[in-house]
């Protein structure tokens, strides 16, 4: 790991000068820009003083996330078949998605399939109809959803989506948080 240059695009990313960041940290812009040329290597304690000045932390700074892989392949994706409710099946989109802010799935509903009830939660909820109709049932309100149509939900009431249709109906939905 390159140390001055993570810095260094730490500190270009909060839009501060070499200057500011030594003044934010009582240092000396000199000391800054040695260490950001890796000529110059902090202490522990003074990387946690410049880390704070930035926003950041120790965990966060030498944390791996920058590497996580962000393009996903049909094998990478996790299908669940369900032929009892569903009729059909649920893909998760993204295998690591319970560790992020939001949940993409892609669902399969078969004629007569419905999604399970979702409580009520924090959050939001967005679908986009790939193929078919869908019936929203959420706060005893009903509404159809087509083909290219879509739908976001506050979801203060339980919730869930049905196929009344003969054919098999596809949509992407995301959830925030998590929830599938």
């Amino acid at each position: 790991m390159d140390i001055g240059e993570k810095l260094r695009t730490l500190r270009l990313r909060r839009d501060l000068t070499q200057e500011e960041m030594a003044d934010r940290c009582e240092l000396s812009k000199g000391f800054i820009s040695q260490v950001e040329r890796n000529l110059a290597s902090p202490s522990i304690a003074t990387l946690t003083d410049m880390l704070e000045a930035l926003g950041s932390s120790l965990t966060e700074f030498f944390s791996e996330r920058g590497d996580e892989k962000t393009v996903f392949a049909q094998g990478d994706m996790f299908v669940k078949e369900d032929e009892e409710t569903l009729k059909g099946s649920i893909t998760w989109l993204v295998p690591t998605a319970q560790k992020n802010e939001m949940e993409p799935i892609l669902v399969s509903l078969g004629a007569g399939g419905r999604t399970q009830d979702m409580p009520p939660h924090e959050g939001e909820e967005f679908g986009f109809v790939l193929q078919g109709t869908v019936t929203l049932l959420a706060g005893g309100k009903k509404q159809k959803v087509k083909t290219g149509e879509s739908f976001c939900l506050h979801p203060s009431e339980t919730h869930f989506l049905q196929n009344d249709g003969k054919r098999e109906a596809r949509f992407l939905w995301v959830s925030t948080p998590p929830h599938f």
